[in-house]
């Protein structure tokens, strides 16, 4: 089959990873003392501003993967959107609605959430790869914390991916893939609880992935009829020293891994695979064989072949991952990721009640960010109303997503005295192309940093917690356009 022809494939593969790093040093001179955890361990790890979950970061991943598609591919009607995750906030509310209408996708499609499973994202691509037709929207995110002064807190991160796939110029094809599944425990989550019990790494090590991994990676490069020394990529959701271990042990030593995204940002967990996919196909050259993996409970192995280059430009996510910023201060990160639990204020004891009905009826402004546009004078206006605020012409507005447009703060204020989970509380007026100005809530900025006339982009993110009837709310928010140098 040429190049040319249409193929079924993915077509576009994106990760979106928070702007906050914790370096493992940090966590080391902080706690160290706890379980004498001198060794502070290389790198770091990324974590989600108070305002982000695993829906919003979805979200995020999945607007890039759309916009990396291209506008022809991205038009196409999709039709389903999954979302794997382990960690969705909703346990009777569809996770994967909130994103699709976040995304404005078609409401006729089948939203599913995936979960249950470390490798769910990796067993839905295999199933969607398999099947061979169709157009689908593939969303991983994960957003699961660790106790503080455990080893998990070190090696964790969070983070999400998205492909889209379907028929068309793939990026990657499948060649060949395995699964098998065993009910090895070698950590847990129960459903009522927040935290993982993970079980010694040895036992991992030796008896879930030394006796198991090999023979599949194997049984994969035969059935693609090609030998260990076709492949190119690795890519492994483990530690960089079972990495080494394995792909010593399958002569694989010779490809290249992911373990300098582990350096970054840690293991996101079901989103892990898919980020590793996504950095390494913007680096991969047409030709090359990419062994990628997914492990919870047995394993999925996947031969994919690189069909043409994913484009690296400077809103890659190569790009994007060098744009992140380090907490400083470990107390401040348990109190943004609500570890400790901390005297707010009487400022922050206040009724956050959703009203249902008001809130269905606006659904597509909060969630989809819809505007409306006139058909008269031509002028954008949010939220969209009965009758233009400009020209004054009935019925005459045209719904027009906002989320991807580019705004300039006209005004700002910082309120320390307000309540927030990051002070100081961070507001202003957003000025949108043709007129529209919005007063919004900004995310992601520190204090000092905002300036009148500076570019802003839209991030989903959460707008408050009711904590009295465990609701969520989300909405959009301003945060930084990244410059094109490192922020650091």
């Amino acid at each position: 089959m040429s190049e040319s022809s249409p193929q079924f494939g993915i077509l576009s593969c994106q990760a979106y990873v928070p702007r906050w790093r914790l370096r493992r040093e940090t966590i080391s001179q902080a706690i160290g003392w706890a379980k004498g955890l001198a060794s502070a361990g290389e790198g770091e790890r990324s974590f989600a501003n108070w305002d982000e979950d695993s829906i919003t970061m979805a979200v995020e991943a999945g607007r890039e993967a759309l916009n990396a598609a291209g506008e022809e591919l991205a038009q196409q009607p999709i039709d389903s959107l999954l979302l794997a995750s382990t960690s969705l906030p909703f346990a009777d509310r569809s996770n994967a609605g909130v994103v699709r209408e976040a995304l404005n996708l078609n409401n006729n499609l089948s939203p599913t959430d995936l979960g249950g499973s470390r490798r769910a994202a990796i067993s839905g691509l295999i199933s969607i790869l398999r099947q061979g037709r169709g157009h689908h929207l593939l969303c991983a995110s994960e957003c699961v914390d660790a106790l503080p002064a455990s080893e998990t807190e070190q090696t964790i991160g969070h983070g999400s991916g998205a492909m889209l796939l379907g028929e068309g110029q793939p990026l990657a094809r499948l060649k060949a893939s395995a699964s098998l599944h065993e009910d090895f425990v070698d950590q847990y989550r129960m459903s009522d609880r927040r935290f993982d019990y993970k079980l010694e790494g040895r036992w991992k090590r030796d008896a879930g992935i030394e006796s198991q991994l090999q023979s599949l990676c194997q049984h994969v490069m035969t059935e693609a009829r090609i030998g260990s020394d076709q492949v190119n990529w690795l890519l492994l959701p483990f530690e960089p020293s079972i990495n080494r271990m394995i792909a010593r042990t399958a002569e694989l030593g010779h490809a290249r891994n992911a373990d300098e995204l582990f350096l970054q940002v840690g293991q996101c967990g079901v989103a892990h695979p898919v980020i590793m996919l996504a950095w390494a196909l913007e680096q991969a050259k047409p030709g090359d064989h990419i062994l990628l993996v997914g492990a919870g409970q047995g394993y999925d192995v996947l031969l994919l072949e690189v069909i043409r280059k994913q484009p690296n430009s400077s809103q890659g996510f190569t790009q994007r991952l060098k744009k992140g910023r380090r907490e400083e201060h470990y107390l401040r990160y348990l109190g943004i990721r609500r570890l400790v639990d901390m005297d707010t204020g009487i400022r922050s004891e206040r009724d956050n009640r959703t009203a249902m009905s008001a809130f269905y009826r606006h659904h597509s402004d909060l969630t989809g960010f819809n505007g409306g546009r006139c058909s008269a004078c031509q002028k954008l206006q949010f939220p969209l109303t009965r009758y233009c605020v400009h020209c004054h012409a009935r019925e005459s507005q045209i719904p027009e997503p906002m989320a991807g447009m580019t705004g300039k703060i006209n005004s700002f204020t910082e309120d320390w005295l307000a309540y927030t989970a990051r002070p100081p509380l961070m507001f202003g007026n957003i000025h949108f192309p043709d007129s529209s100005n919005i007063m919004m809530e900004f995310s992601d900025f520190l204090p000092g940093e905002l300036e009148a006339g500076m570019e802003v982009r839209m991030s989903f993110r959460i707008k408050d917690l009711d904590s009295r009837r465990h609701f969520q709310r989300y909405f959009w928010k301003p945060t930084p356009l990244l410059a094109e140098k490192d922020n650091g």
